[in-house]
């Protein structure tokens, strides 16, 4: 388990506080503040420097401090309120910690502690969290900022300075998670899971050349009719020394890679044949969707590439779906909205996946050209356990009838949830209830088949696997 302090539960980090925490050129504070600071070359080489020294037992460990809701405190007090601020925080970093701050990035920064052990550096971590849950006052104005605390010892993990940020982002993620004014110690768990990531996306690129990604679908069955209509794309990957890994592991980690075009468009590619072997097939069915990351809709060719595999398999309007994540409304919405109405236009079914579970996808449904929603799995969870959630559910898909919109519920596994579900109108259900993830060619035979023939095809997969 990763050693870090919880001190009170929030939410994590959004996915708009992450963006700028990464493009830090938003916060308005690219330069350095009037309070004279290395620069970022001057810390970096002093960072390697101190690394490249551990052979002569130098040790200690490095703090990077990250400044949460800096760029809200910049809109709401202006540029030199917030600079006086910054040099009012950094003073108090380098007095409680004897030692100097680097910047490293917009507003984090880091500090070498030397000679530090790991409980020292923890003791320090806490009582700058503490004096980050106290007001700040400049120019007589009060202010409370939060503060996230990732922390590495040395040596031990690495020799490279730019390795070690790597470490320092991951304890600050870590830390994100309990919410704010927390810190996160890098570990041995976490650089289990670094060295993991690390291998799957080195190999992603050799799977794909080598066709070597698991292709199966989820199929989706359609209560009103008795069988199945849809599916969804779905992919693992075999590799060497860690097993399979599934989509929602290294999808995150080809996005950070720069793989994840290549990814997708495979995807993509292998869901146009599928089309079109269920077309020659005679069969009828509704759509099969692919999830889409947020960062392909930021490619300039992402149009074009659905419009060439639409041609390519020549596959009739509404029968390309493309699942949606609610994080990709919350950056760049209006050129978003406007390439969906595209695709739309182009005859590609949109699929807006947590429904119900925030405001992004809620207001999205109004005035984008959405046809299907995918119900947030949190509620069906929670109807185990808690009534209340069913009201929540016949609510939700109440909604989207009268909106002329389709909800699909996946991940439904008990009669009790098929049950509610039923009760509450929603006609496309997906989960182990129904079927497992099958291959292809199952999928062309089972689409049009009731639940007891699916499931037969199912065990038929499974058993010859």
């Amino acid at each position: 388990m990763a050693w870090f302090q919880k001190r009170k539960q929030s939410a994590s980090l959004s996915s708009e506080e992450e963006a700028d925490r990464k493009t830090s050129y938003e916060d308005g504070y690219t330069d350095s503040p009037s309070r004279s600071l290395p620069s970022r070359e001057d810390g970096f080489r002093q960072l390697q420097q101190t690394l490249d020294r551990q052979g002569n037992q130098s040790k200690g460990m490095i703090l990077k401090l990250y400044i949460e809701n800096f760029r809200q405190l910049n809109e709401t007090f202006g540029y030199d309120y917030c600079e006086a601020l910054l040099d009012q925080i950094i003073s108090y970093l380098e007095q409680v910690s004897h030692n100097t701050v680097y910047r490293y990035i917009g507003v984090e920064f880091f500090i070498i502690l030397k000679d530090y052990s790991t409980g020292q550096a923890t003791v320090l971590a806490e009582k700058i969290l503490d004096q980050f849950g106290h007001v700040w006052k400049v120019s007589g104005t009060d202010c409370l900022c939060s503060v996230q605390i990732g922390m590495c010892p040395y040596p031990g993990y690495t020799f490279s300075a730019s390795e070690m940020m790597k470490f320092l982002d991951m304890a600050l993620s870590e830390a994100a998670e309990s919410g704010p004014n927390q810190y996160a110690v890098y570990d041995s768990e976490m650089q289990a899971s670094f060295s993991r990531r690390q291998a799957i996306a080195r190999y992603l690129q050799t799977a794909l050349d080598n066709d070597e990604i698991d292709v199966t679908f989820w199929p989706a069955y359609n209560i009103q009719e008795e069988k199945f209509t849809m599916a969804k794309y779905y992919m693992k990957i075999f590799i060497k020394g860690i097993g399979m890994v599934g989509a929602g592991e290294f999808l995150p980690i080809a996005e950070d890679s720069g793989q994840i075009r290549s990814v997708e468009y495979y995807a993509l590619n292998r869901i146009g044949q599928c089309i079109r072997r269920l077309l020659d097939e005679g069969k009828e069915f509704d759509f099969i969707s692919l999830p889409i990351s947020s960062v392909l809709f930021l490619q300039e060719d992402f149009l074009d590439k659905i419009q060439e595999i639409i041609d390519m398999y020549d596959i009739p309007r509404g029968k390309l779906a493309i699942e949606l994540k609610d994080s990709v409304f919350t950056t760049a919405y209006l050129n978003i909205s406007v390439l969906l109405q595209e695709l739309s236009q182009m005859g590609v079914e949109l699929v807006l996946g947590s429904y119900g579970s925030g405001m992004a996808s809620l207001s999205a449904i109004l005035d984008l050209p959405v046809s299907s929603l995918k119900l947030d799995r949190m509620f069906l969870w929670q109807m185990e356990n808690d009534p209340r959630a069913e009201i929540v559910i016949t609510d939700l898909v109440d909604i989207a009838k009268k909106l002329s919109l389709h909800v699909i519920a996946e991940g439904v596994e008990t009669e009790k949830q098929v049950s509610a579900l039923s009760k509450a109108g929603c006609i496309y259900q997906a989960g182990f209830y129904y079927s497992s993830t099958v291959k292809e060619h199952t999928l062309i035979r089972l689409i049009g088949e009731n639940r007891e023939t699916g499931l037969r095809l199912c065990a038929e997969e499974q058993h010859q696997a």
